[in-house]
């Protein structure tokens, strides 16, 4: 039976705390960002406070299921660093309570949030969304000056597309226009070309004062000005100085929703699957239609088909021409208008069918965004929980508390997070991906972290020991590793430099007859590597005897004798046998031929080391063994407790 207990009070309390100051700071990081984006569309367009306040509270709405991950993100990290660097969370696991018993109140809670943000999701944000959309276009369409842009067209005015090659920040003038007006049918288009132009709202803002200057205007003329008689079919006016006056509304008027009616975002789950059937439905038959339509582009006759026409031939007994005969049997005129003739209808089949499967491909976005948005609003809300499950055990392992190490590793998994789910509804919106695997892949990416992270802090490992990850990649390397033997400060037992040297001597000795038995700078048989057991033996009983040896000579007062033992090489006892230790790793390393020869040119790079090696140790031991002659004859054998009086020198790791 589930009981509360105060341990779950205190870390509830903690978490909670937390959590209300990330959410805030989080709601105004992403709205700030959000801001930045929209922010032409706020600037110098003469909005009033009640409009502004009502777009800022839309916004903040919209994106609380947002901020939610990441709030939860940086204060379960922060809270389980504070317990472990206040050494809370060792009294806890001391007094037989796991990680995940200490978990359970913020699981509750998490589950909690994430409930909350289904509902955001499902009843508050749509319509949020649906308000600020509206927003946002009543803000584009007003002050229509500030927002053309260079080099594109421009619709925002009603019945009028303006093009600008450049345009002047500061005077406001506008260079290389070109307008593009219709007032009522095709006939009454007309085209304006000007070198230079402003556009500015009149006093009352009701209509745009358009002065151009150098430029020429063509017009298509009606019939009713023509006079029935007139033989030119449009007028031609040069000016050097003209304005035009456009009706426009500049009063921030709220554009009707009903314009916004398609929009996903705007929708609940319910309404979406409600909406996805018709719109599959409706795509459906339009695509059927499409296909019906284009099957006659294959046939030479749009009416009757090539085999309609074999069978009506077959059944009145007459016979079928082939095309080749008709084709050859044509006169020169005659072939050249057939053949303008094809490629004009081709090139009118090849327009309709790209107009066709553009408008596919426009309907077909529109299901794939609305199933994106629908797995979205789940996959967001258990995006908290994995988010929960990645803060909390990170905090647990690496114990740092407040604003530092924390904010730094949260915004580096919001980084991970934010760049595959963008990319992920980028490549599915644009049916490169399907849409479940694009909206899920982030939640893919990270869910196994977090069940990696939970599981090591659970069973203490050290996921975070630079020292170990160091020494992993020295050895992978396999790069060396240097003694460093230093004078001691307090010598507890002078070493037996006899024996000692004895065993130098031995070592040598050995080290003699393994070099006969051993040809290290032969190269080895490739079976005997990769695919038979067996370590060397020989010279991991040399090693073990000379590090004994190290060990007691490094409680000399000789510094001679520290130099030359500080010269000693680190032996690696296994790397010139066999890559890797497990034999059936070593088989499928020698299988794989590429990976194999990379990795018998390593052993035998690690053969020749150690013919080195042995010779390095030849060389030492005979220098020690007559370094401590004299020692060794006048060594006592009792053991003393003596004092350096030598400067001290700070210990070293290996002491």
């Amino acid at each position: 039976m589930f009981r509360i207990k105060k341990l779950d009070i205190f870390i509830a309390k903690q978490f909670g705390l937390l959590f209300i100051a990330t959410f805030f700071i989080c709601q105004f990081v992403l709205m700030m960002q959000f801001l930045w984006r929209y922010i032409d569309d706020l600037i110098g367009k003469g909005l009033t406070m009640d409009v502004l306040g009502q777009f800022f509270w839309y916004m903040a709405l919209m994106l609380v299921p947002q901020a939610f991950p990441l709030a939860i993100l940086l204060s379960s990290l922060i809270t389980y660093g504070n317990l472990g660097e206040s050494s809370e969370l060792t009294a806890i696991k001391a007094a037989g309570i796991s990680l995940m018993q200490s978990m359970r109140s913020l699981i509750v809670i998490v589950l909690v949030v994430a409930g909350i943000s289904v509902y955001f999701q499902e009843k508050i944000g749509p319509n949020a969304n649906k308000h600020l959309t509206q927003l946002l276009v009543s803000m584009k369409q007003k002050s229509p000056e500030l927002e053309i842009p260079e080099g594109v067209f421009y619709d925002g005015i009603p019945q009028t597309n303006l093009y600008v090659q450049k345009k002047d920040m500061v005077t406001g003038k506008l260079y290389g226009m070109m307008i593009y007006r219709q007032t009522g049918s095709y006939e009454d288009q007309a085209i304006i070309l000007a070198d230079s132009g402003m556009l500015q709202s009149t006093a009352e803002k009701k209509h745009l004062l358009l002065t151009l200057w150098s430029g020429e205007w063509f017009e298509n003329m009606n019939k009713q000005d023509l006079g029935g008689s007139a033989e030119v079919p449009y007028r031609r006016e040069t000016f050097a100085y003209k304005q035009v006056l456009l009706d426009f509304d500049g009063d921030f008027n709220l554009t009707d929703d009903a314009a916004l009616s398609g929009n996903a975002k705007a929708k609940s789950s319910r309404q979406i699957l409600h909406d996805l059937d018709s719109i599959h439905q409706a795509n459906d038959s339009i695509g059927h239609q499409f296909y019906m339509e284009g099957k006659r582009y294959i046939f030479a006759d749009p009416v009757l088909s090539r085999e309609d026409s074999i069978r009506l031939a077959m059944e009145t007994h007459e016979e079928v021409p082939e095309l080749d005969t008709i084709y050859d049997a044509m006169d020169k005129d005659k072939l050249r208008e057939v053949k303008k003739s094809a490629a004009r209808q081709a090139q009118i089949a090849f327009n309709e069918v790209s107009l066709k499967a553009d408008y596919a491909k426009m309907l077909h976005r529109q299901e794939r965004l609305h199933w994106l948005e629908v797995i979205g609003k789940f996959t967001l809300a258990l995006s908290c929980i994995i988010f929960f499950f990645i803060g909390a055990p990170l905090g647990a392992i690496i114990r740092k508390g407040g604003l530092g190490v924390p904010v730094i590793i949260s915004v580096l998994v919001f980084i991970v997070y934010y760049i595959f789910d963008n990319s992920g509804y980028r490549m599915a919106r644009d049916d490169n991906w399907t849409v479940w695997f694009g909206r899920s892949i982030s939640t893919m990416v990270l869910a196994p972290l977090a069940v990696f992270f939970t599981y090591k802090a659970n069973n203490d490992s050290a996921v975070f020991n630079m020292d170990a990850y160091r020494l992993l990649l020295r050895r992978m390397l396999g790069l060396r590793q240097k003694r460093n033997i230093t004078a001691k400060e307090v010598i507890i037992q002078d070493p037996d430099y006899e024996a000692d040297a004895r065993q130098l001597v031995s070592i040598n000795a050995e080290i003699g007859r393994y070099s006969q038995d051993h040809h290290l700078l032969r190269w080895p048989n490739p079976v005997k590597v990769f695919f038979q057991p067996g370590d060397d033996r020989q010279i991991i009983d040399i090693s073990e005897r000379l590090e004994l040896v190290i060990d007691d000579l490094q409680n000399s007062r000789d510094r001679q004798v520290l130099h030359l033992l500080n010269q000693y090489p680190v032996l690696r006892t296994h790397a010139h046998t066999r890559p890797f230790r497990r034999r059936w790793l070593n088989a499928i390393v020698g299988i794989v031929l590429p990976v194999g020869l990379f990795f018998y040119f390593r052993m035998l790079r690690f053969r020749l080391r150690l013919y080195h090696d042995l010779k390095t140790i030849e060389k030492t031991s005979l220098a020690i063994v007559a370094q401590t002659a004299p020692q060794a004859s006048s060594t006592s054998a009792e053991p003393t407790i003596t004092t350096d009086s030598t400067e001290p020198t700070p210990p070293t790791e290996n002491e």
